[in-house]
């Protein structure tokens, strides 16, 4: 037994299971060439592009597989990143925004505020009174009468009196006038009047601030009055306050009932009293001298002018001939004294 034993494993003969083949070397060598003929082939005869595409088919699933754990890491990680990314921005964009928002509001408010003051310049260059440029501060303590309280006074030459208007018609009249400050009563105030005319057929009228709202009324005008809705009322400048042709109001409504001899006329201004905030304070107009009798006594003239006959009478006052030259004034005409 041990001899058989001996005989099948003889220390002269190696094992099938210990025979060595080619060095690793020699096989690394052997594949690189075999897989370079194999690519060079491929390349240029497409030989292998078919078997390719069906072992691609293959394995695809196995790499989609393979590659899930990473694809389903890196779209969570992306899916929380980008999330509060955009939670980020988003906030940014609000606060970015508002910021634009109150902006626009800032440039809305200041392009009609520079639209108002242009208007305000234009209608100070065309009154035909100087006029000094103020601003409404607040209203007037008592809300039940329509004031306003202004920042000019008596130091910048502000009267009581003084007629106050905007770009778009009369606001109302100083009717207190402080150091630094004065109340203007609005024309809607029921304690103010305002001679006005029909800017359509030159009627005449007084209009009365009706109090309770901003509306003005033109009382004890007749039924058969000639006024319509949507005439325009503007200042007739018969008081001496208000310069002539200024807006005052639109006619709104024309009631005429059966029980009243007199249309009720109500009237909505034209002025913004409850918009702008700028206003023009118009100078009240000096009384010019009235043409009263004139003197007809002519002061001694120069003794180059004088005729010889004249210049017999030195001390006594001179008639002025009928040949001689008329007065600079045209409204004064001299009276004849008699010579003595």
């Amino acid at each position: 037994m041990a001899q058989g034993f001996h005989q099948n494993f003889e220390p002269q003969q190696a094992p099938a299971f210990f025979v060595r083949g080619p060095s690793p070397f020699a096989r690394l060598v052997f594949f690189a060439a075999f897989s370079l003929v194999l690519m060079a082939t491929d390349s240029r005869l497409q030989y292998l592009k078919s078997t390719r595409e069906h072992l691609m088919a293959f394995v695809h699933p196995l790499q989609v597989l393979a590659n899930t754990p990473a694809d389903l890491y890196r779209t969570t990680n992306t899916y929380f990143s980008t999330h509060h990314y955009l939670l980020n921005e988003n906030l940014h964009l609000k606060n970015q925004a508002l910021k634009q928002a109150v902006a626009l509001q800032q440039l809305q408010s200041l392009a009609l505020e520079n639209n108002n003051l242009r208007a305000l310049f234009d209608t100070h260059q065309s009154l035909p009174q100087p006029s000094i440029m103020g601003e409404i501060m607040h209203e007037g303590r008592d809300f039940s009468n329509k004031k306003v309280v202004i920042n000019r006074g008596t130091h910048h030459q502000v009267l009581a009196g003084s007629a106050v208007v905007d770009a778009t018609g009369i606001i109302g009249q100083v009717t207190r006038a402080y150091p630094t400050s004065s109340e203007v009563t609005l024309i809607t105030d029921k304690s103010l009047a305002i001679p006005i005319q029909i800017e359509r057929n030159g009627l005449r009228a007084i209009a009365f601030g009706h109090g309770r709202d901003n509306t003005l009324d033109l009382p004890f005008l007749p039924a058969n009055v000639d006024i319509q809705r949507g005439d325009k009322l503007v200042t007739s400048g018969i008081d001496g306050i208000y310069p002539t042709g200024l807006a005052v109001a639109m006619v709104k409504e024309v009631k005429i009932t059966a029980d009243s001899p007199f249309a009720r006329i109500v009237c909505i201004p034209t002025g913004g009293i409850e918009r702008h905030k700028h206003i023009l304070i118009v100078s009240i107009p000096t009384e010019e001298t009235n043409p009263t009798e004139p003197d007809t006594t002519i002061t001694k003239p120069s003794t180059q002018h004088k005729t010889p006959a004249l210049q017999e009478v030195t001390d006594a006052p001179v008639a002025i001939p009928k040949s001689s030259a008329q007065p600079t004034n045209p409204n004064l005409v001299s009276k004849p004294h008699a010579t003595e």
